[in-house]
């Protein structure tokens, strides 16, 4: 973990703009070719959500702007990014989970069944780890959409919100709309583009 100094930071200026907004997040929906990630849970017997979620990880933990949070007025660079995607439950309600990233995708599964698991046996809303070292995210199968909105708390909020959409088959090609939302103050529109450069290359690996 790097605590910015924001005095040196070459988005100083921008970070104070931003940060002194009611609502500093910006939002995009892109369309992501899913096709290769999609067939690789197919050859090898495993979830395709937890397949394209590590590869989303991968590329959030690629990008050093996605690794900033706001804590008690500082800027923040952690090490590691994790997720924290909602599980539903057999009574279709959900809970938040907290699943520690691993670049071994085989280890990221195991810690998304652990946490799966403990969701679908408990009645609790939140997990017993709530930090800011994460993303958060939902997956939305039920339906494609072009654009999406999240809840805000109000608060101050810098974590990145991501929303996976149902996938599409277009020309033999499966695509999946992603809905990404992030704090300004902290990523830029450069930012957003590099992660999703990274995304598709994981996807497609």
């Amino acid at each position: 973990m790097e605590i910015i100094n924001i005095d040196t930071w070459d988005r100083k200026q921008h970070f104070q703009h931003f940060n002194a907004m009611n609502d500093p997040f910006f939002g995009v929906t892109v369309s992501m070719d899913v096709s290769k990630s999609y067939q690789f849970s197919k050859n090898k017997n495993v979830s395709f959500f937890g397949k394209y979620l590590h590869d989303c990880m991968q590329a959030i933990n690629d990008v050093d702007a996605f690794k900033l949070r706001i804590e008690h007025d500082k800027v923040i660079k952690y090490d590691v990014i994790h997720a924290s995607p909602t599980i539903m439950r057999s009574n279709k309600t959900f809970g938040f989970s907290f699943v520690k990233f691993e670049k071994d995708l085989n280890t990221f599964l195991k810690n998304l069944e652990v946490e799966k698991n403990r969701v679908l046996n408990s009645k609790e809303l939140y997990p017993p780890i709530n930090s800011l070292d994460c993303i958060h995210c939902s997956a939305l199968p039920w339906f494609s959409f072009l654009g999406h909105k999240e809840p805000a708390s109000g608060l101050i909020d810098s974590v990145p919100k991501l929303a996976f959409a149902k996938t599409e088959s277009k020309n033999n090609t499966l695509f999946m709309n992603v809905a990404i939302r992030v704090n300004h103050a902290l990523i830029d529109g450069y930012d957003v583009g590099l992660f999703i450069e990274k995304f598709q290359y994981y996807l497609n690996k």
